[in-house]
């Protein structure tokens, strides 16, 4: 059963978090993750998800050790049992204007008030806190450690790819569809020859050199 299972470096329950915020008094515990802070297109989706009591999802892990199929899977069952998910999403142009990282605490700043219910603790994927007056966690590799953030990682890339997918409709030609807007040697040759689209991020390296005068 998914709450049961361990991760490697402590050999603790995927919901240790979650059961440790709760012994705190904490009762609306949201897992916080983002998806697409590397690629050199596209925008950059955070969700936050507060899972019930008693949630368990056999397999259900960091989006990036899952299949597509997996994650297209996990995605409508992890919506249909979550007591509130919210998205958030920080676009290109935004990413070029603030930063990456800067782009992306927005982006889990816009999940987290999209949530039907208010949370009291986050639990946050990576090392950087959020500039919000919140009971908050940050854990490396959250994705791995938390259900909750497992849970949230995989919302952001599904909803990252079907963007993308949708990129690749508007402006055919870079292999949105394919890489993810993720700087592949087949994209970044489709930079060189077709010059940054609208949905590049022009302040990356790979794509700030093609820009036109």
């Amino acid at each position: 059963m998914s709450n049961l299972q361990l991760f490697d470096d402590d050999k603790v329950s995927t919901l240790y978090f979650e059961e440790q915020a709760r012994l705190k008094g904490f009762r609306s515990i949201a897992g916080i993750d983002e998806a697409g802070r590397g690629p050199l297109a596209g925008p950059v989706v955070a969700a936050a998800v507060i899972l019930p009591l008693g949630f368990e999802l056999l397999g259900l892990t960091d989006s990036k050790k899952l299949s597509e199929k997996q994650r297209d899977r996990f995605y409508p069952l992890i919506c249909d049992q979550a007591r509130a998910y919210g998205i958030g999403v920080a676009t290109a142009a935004e990413i070029d204007q603030i930063n990456i990282l800067q782009a992306t605490l927005l982006a889990m700043q816009r999940a987290i008030s999209r949530l039907s219910q208010v949370p009291d603790h986050l639990l946050i994927d990576g090392i950087t806190p959020l500039p919000l007056d919140i009971s908050q966690q940050t854990l490396k590799k959250g994705d791995s450690r938390s259900l909750s953030v497992a849970a949230a990682s995989v919302i952001a890339k599904v909803v990252r790819d079907r963007i993308m997918y949708s990129l690749d409709k508007q402006q055919p030609g870079y292999g949105f569809a394919k890489h993810k807007g993720y700087g592949t040697a087949q994209h970044r040759q489709a930079i060189a020859d077709l010059k940054p689209g609208r949905h590049h991020r022009t302040s990356f390296a790979g794509v700030k050199e093609h820009l036109g005068a």
